[in-house]
């Protein structure tokens, strides 16, 4: 059961959008399918769904057409190496509570699906470059920005300008940047 509970919560976060033979092409470059990490990794995957719907794991990032949840091969990472308090050591990275707890909803949301690898280092250090480039006018400083900025993200789908009902970080912080600067 806990896999239709997962896939109801996954659309109550992201809503109902249909995804593209394209979509499923890029997700399943990007991502793996739950039950496949969990058995190669030797996890349950009832388990593992149940973690998600306890907010204990990050929510799929996405459901392929087929119904396939689709997580990230590293989904398991930073549970594993903080395996007692995972949820208060991640809000401690900020030095802001209010803003850990915000970034811990997010990542448990599945939701960060705009970087190769979702870590309070990673989080932090997109939100300072696309700080950085709003506020740099020097192209070379600009164009070194964004060079970092698209190594931390991922292409990401036409799904995801759906779901979050717009562009995207890359749209607005890299591909639009490159365009004003060429």
């Amino acid at each position: 059961m806990s896999s239709e509970e997962l896939r109801q919560r996954y659309l109550e976060i992201n809503g109902v959008h249909p995804m593209s033979g394209a979509d499923d092409a890029y997700v399943t470059r990007q991502f793996r399918v739950l039950e496949e990490l969990c058995a190669e990794q030797g996890r349950d995957v009832e388990a593992a769904r149940r973690r998600m719907l306890d907010g204990e794991l990050p929510m799929p990032g996405y459901l392929r057409s087929d119904g396939a949840e689709m997580v990230p091969a590293d989904l398991f990472a930073l549970a594993d190496e903080h395996r007692e308090g995972l949820r208060e050591w991640f809000v401690g990275q900020w030095s802001d509570v209010a803003a850990g707890n915000e970034e811990w909803d997010s990542y448990v949301s599945g939701q960060y699906v705009c970087l190769h690898s979702v870590t309070p280092t990673t989080i932090q250090r997109k939100d300072q470059l696309v700080r950085a480039i709003d506020a740099t006018t020097d192209p070379a400083d600009l164009k070194r920005l964004v060079d970092e900025l698209d190594e931390l993200e991922p292409e990401f789908a036409a799904y995801d300008r759906l779901r979050f009902k717009g562009p995207v970080s890359r749209d607005t912080h890299i591909t639009a940047v490159r365009a004003r600067l060429h």
